[in-house]
């Protein structure tokens, strides 16, 4: 049976969700509250990522279904965060990264031009910088080991993202320095978290499974984007990055439930 790169897309976009159906009504635990804020930073890329397809037409059906699949992600992730009791600091940028995400929303409601997808990413870099913070803070709650993994992992996530996005932003002509720079940053970070979670001493046979598949997709996006930017190209990158967004989620929620054995699944 023959399926379309569009029912795959779909299809990741369900599995991404499915971690939120083990969530309990009542509360949240700490290291659920880890990934949902963490979550926010690959989030707010993705949709400017998705924006940049859109505006360069490539698989533009695709791209308006990631884009609604990351603007309902991003909804679940503050009912999911308004049931954890967030106090303090880490309520202080939880409300921060709710009104980034409210000028993003509108921005993203407009037709796709090259000023667009250039104050998209502006605006998604916010969200992403406030994001961050949320996520150190409630890391610095538990003390754990774990804690720095799920938020290591869960930055992967956002790496993925952001450089398909880049990449797309140079493709468009409207790149910048930090956009460049950042390219170069982020394919070595990536490949040094990666070397981190392997030699991480929490490891669990899903774990290690999701790390040679996180392996084994690097060399396929690292690959698509050192090649001539091209219609097929561009597919390419937008596919690919799917894919280590869908590999890099599924690996930072198995950390979180290795946390979750450690504090207890409330904690």
């Amino acid at each position: 049976m023959n399926i379309s790169k569009r029912s795959i897309l779909k299809a990741m976009s369900v599995a991404l969700l499915a971690p939120t159906a083990h969530i309990a009504i009542a509360q949240i635990s700490t290291a659920t509250a880890i990934n949902r804020a963490g979550r926010f930073r690959a989030l707010s890329q993705r949709c400017a990522k998705a924006y940049c397809q859109l505006q360069l037409e490539v698989m533009p059906d695709n791209a308006r279904d990631v884009l609604a699949s990351a603007q309902r992600l991003i909804q679940v992730g503050f009912e999911d965060l308004g049931r954890a009791g967030l106090s303090g600091e880490s309520s202080k940028w939880l409300a921060a990264v709710q009104a980034d995400t409210n000028a993003l929303n509108g921005m993203l409601g407009l037709p796709p031009t090259q000023a667009g997808i250039v104050a998209v990413s502006l605006q998604a870099d916010k969200m992403l910088f406030n994001a961050n913070l949320l996520t150190n803070v409630l890391e610095g709650i538990t003390k754990q080991a774990s804690a720095k993994l799920i938020n290591t992992a869960g930055r992967q996530r956002m790496l993925s993202q952001r450089l398909a996005k880049n990449y797309f932003l140079g493709v468009s002509g409207a790149e910048s320095k930090l956009s460049r720079e950042q390219l170069v940053e982020d394919r070595a970070e990536f490949k040094q978290n990666l070397a981190s979670l392997a030699a991480a001493p929490v490891s669990t046979a899903s774990i290690r499974n999701e790390l040679q598949l996180a392996q084994s997709q690097w060399v396929f996006f690292e690959g698509a984007l050192g090649k001539k930017a091209d219609m097929e190209s561009l597919r390419n990158i937008s596919t690919t990055s799917e894919r280590l967004l869908e590999v890099n989620n599924n690996l930072t929620t198995f950390y979180e439930a290795a946390l979750k054995d450690i504090l207890g699944t409330t904690s």
